[in-house]
């Protein structure tokens, strides 16, 4: 009798063990596919980020040529004042040394 009450013990703890085992399986199947699905949103949100990140490049890169392209229209206008300004001075010392050779 000892020996079928042992037997049945060893035989529910056995089954105990082979079920908490299944159990333990499910639950890793069940973790491993949740962190499938995590790191393709991961990949995802980093594509996204990506794109974005060199959206936000190229608008950087053509205000900065647009940047450049005024400057360099305030330059050349800049460069055209300071000319028609020298030849407008050039033209008065060219008067006033006429009226001062004149006036010798």
């Amino acid at each position: 009798m000892k020996k079928v009450l042992i037997t049945a013990i060893a035989l529910t703890l056995s089954m105990s063990v082979m079920t908490s085992c299944r159990d333990t399986k499910d639950k890793a199947e069940e973790a491993t596919e949740n962190a499938a699905d995590a790191m393709e949103e991961a990949g995802e949100d980093l594509e996204d980020a990506a794109e974005d990140a060199a959206d936000a490049m190229e608008e950087a890169g053509e205000e900065a040529k647009e940047m450049g392209e005024k400057a360099m229209d305030s330059i050349k206008k800049a460069g055209e004042e300071t000319m028609d300004a020298a030849k407008e001075a050039g033209e008065d010392m060219k008067e006033a040394a006429k009226k001062a050779v004149d006036s010798i």
